[in-house]
């Protein structure tokens, strides 16, 4: 097995599929592109849904990247040896082209060929989906899988809550997937043991994705015509398995980090378990809220959305460091780290570095003043808990600090104990577990896929905030500028840049333009160009968006044209009357406008 670095296997990754006929392409921002669905970008595949989904890439049908990615319901989790809030995703994708026999041939020559990783074939294990009543099982795979050499023995037909993708809303495209699994050599946990058990013996190391059918309203699946393939493989996982390392905060992309987190506290990692998972909070959140704060779409802390895990990540960093002696502010030296290691890979984490400090640097000293209003809050309730014989703080009062105050319960736990007093622990916990499910749901409902769907109603409102940016261009300026979009089938919502309330005579005045377009049937046609040709003719850009080289361009008449990746109807004649519902501050500097479409059976 060829060990090498994260930073030689991502390299030899795009060298392997690039030599097989794919195109590089650019990795995008970690706030998703119209943010319809969810607040990070949750795989290497959310940003390319759309062309999953149908839309063509202007780069062509077999692409290959790697993508920075994040994900938030697990973060409770992070602390052990291989969950991760920030990672990267190696991916590879055929849109229409190839399919199972040579995805899974490409995957098993990168991962057993030794001029690429060199894993022995006889340490793969593979799992293919076992079928049930509305899909047969993926017996096409397994006998891929055969050909190759993978006896019988180690391949596992799992069901779909294992082995199965999409679809990305309650209908369209979806499919089963093959996973790969590299045996660590441990001992089985059990007679049952087999890959996607947690014990540790298996660790999966890459998933194909065959996105062959369509799932109707009624329920029922169709072959699609256009079958795609999509696939992923986890850069620190990976690095990981080939160092032979049991945990992903032993490979050199956290080794740096963990060595200044040792340094500032005084803390050996490797000798305590306790201390050994604060450091790992700690590497892990420091990393992650870098890469926030150094995205190219910007986000600071704050009580919503982004800005909120944004903020959760570095008080817990904080609260993690204050349990291994580290008192004073810490993370802006973990953040240089950070840009050091990644700043050739993410340059615009060398060019962010002074603003990412400063947001750690202030982030701190607010926390370090909700610390002092939690103790506050503490004082005021202490009396009435003193009067009580059973000198216990109810579960309820102490997941209160934690929830209103973001008051740390080893912290009142602390302060608990200097007063002859106890926490009802269990009481805490079962509200913190409340809460977790309420947002562990809303994280699973935001993500299914990247976007909501490709609905016709969809199509329409999508097409209606390119009427709708151009518009506002021409009532407020030209300094309007999308900031993001959020598109269900029964509204759409449009933020832009604006530093001030619109009055009535401006919203209708861009409603007034919207509906002019609308009745002039104008003709929306796409053009693959440059992205300097689009420059040059004109064509507006999403905020902030990294863009390949060759972009699509929609234009709609002699109206407005914009660089974007669909999806849109083909004349606006069909989109009916626009109505803006309201009009409201996003954040500062930047507006929101909510609108319907009257077509689409809504009442404004």
């Amino acid at each position: 097995m060829n060990s090498m670095t994260a930073n030689e296997l991502r390299k030899k990754y795009i060298e392997f599929f690039v030599s097989r006929d794919h195109k590089e392409i650019s990795g995008k921002s970690l706030i998703p592109e119209n943010d319809p669905t969810v607040l990070f970008t949750t795989a290497g595949m959310h940003p390319l849904v759309p062309y999953i989904l149908g839309e063509s890439h202007p780069a062509g049908n077999r692409l290959v990247n790697f993508q920075k990615c994040i994900r938030t319901v697990d973060i409770d989790e992070v602390g052990d040896t291989s969950h991760l809030t920030f990672f990267e995703m190696l991916g590879n994708w055929s849109l229409g082209d190839y399919f199972k026999e040579e995805a899974i041939k490409l995957s098993y020559e990168f991962l057993t060929s030794t001029r690429w990783l060199g894993i022995p074939a006889e340490r793969l294990s593979v799992t293919v989906f076992e079928g049930d009543d509305d899909v047969p099982p993926d017996e096409e795979s397994a006998s891929v899988w055969r050909s190759l050499g993978i006896p019988d023995e180690r391949i596992f037909f799992l069901p779909r809550s294992d082995n199965w993708w999409g679809p990305a809303g309650t209908t369209g495209p979806c499919g089963p997937d093959t996973e790969m699994f590299v045996d660590t050599g441990k001992e089985p946990c059990g007679p049952d043991c087999k890959p996607g058990c947690h014990c540790g013996k298996y660790f999966e190391i890459w998933n194909d994705v065959f996105m062959q059918y369509n799932k109707k309203a009624d329920g029922s699946y169709e072959p699609l015509k256009r079958k795609c393939v999509d696939t992923g493989m986890g850069i620190e996982r990976t690095a990981a398995v080939l160092q032979g390392k049991d945990s992903v905060y032993d490979i050199e992309m956290f080794t740096p980090i963990v060595k200044v987190i040792e340094e500032l506290s005084g803390v050996e990692y490797g000798k305590n378990e306790d201390g050994d998972v604060s450091v790992r909070i700690i590497a892990d959140h420091a990393k992650t809220a870098a890469f926030i704060l150094g995205d190219e779409k910007g986000v600071v802390p704050s009580n919503l959305g982004q800005g909120y895990i944004l903020r959760r990540l570095i008080r817990r960093s904080i609260r993690h460091g204050r349990k291994i002696t580290i008192e004073k502010n810490f993370l802006e030296h973990l953040a240089n780290t950070v840009i050091d290691m990644y700043g050739e890979i993410y340059p615009i984490l060398k060019e962010k570095a002074h603003f990412i400090r400063e947001e750690l640097t202030k982030e701190e000293e607010r926390f370090s003043q909700t610390l002092r209003k939690g103790e506050s809050e503490f004082e005021k309730i202490l009396p009435n808990i003193l009067k009580n014989s059973a000198r216990i703080i109810p579960g309820r009062i102490a997941f209160r600090l934690y929830d209103t105050y973001g008051f740390p319960v080893e912290i009142i736990e602390e302060l608990a104990s200097e007063h002859g007093l106890t926490v009802d622990r269990e009481g805490f916990d079962e509200a913190f577990k409340k809460h977790q499910e309420i947002s562990k749901k809303g994280s699973e409902k935001s993500f299914k896929g990247g976007l909501a769907d490709h609905s016709e109603k969809v199509k329409k409102l999508h097409t209606a905030t390119h009427l709708l940016h151009e518009a506002l261009r021409r009532v407020l300026g030209e300094h309007v500028i999308q900031k993001g979009s959020n598109i269900t089938s029964e509204r759409l919502r449009f933020d832009f840049s604006h530093p001030e309330k619109l009055t009535t005579d401006q919203i209708r005045e861009v409603e007034g333009i919207v509906n002019q377009q609308i009745r002039r049937d104008l003709p929306v046609t796409m053009e693959i160009m440059s992205l300097e040709k689009a420059k040059e003719r004109g064509a507006m850009a999403i905020f902030g968006e990294k863009y390949e080289d060759t972009v699509k361009v929609y234009s709609i008449g002699d109206f407005s044209i914009e660089v974007c990746g669909g999806p849109h109807v083909e004349r606006t004649g069909v989109l009916g009357e626009f109505k803006i519902t309201k009009e409201q501050s996003s954040s500062s500097g930047v507006r929101r406008i909510r609108a319907v479409l009257k077509s689409n059976g809504q009442e404004p």
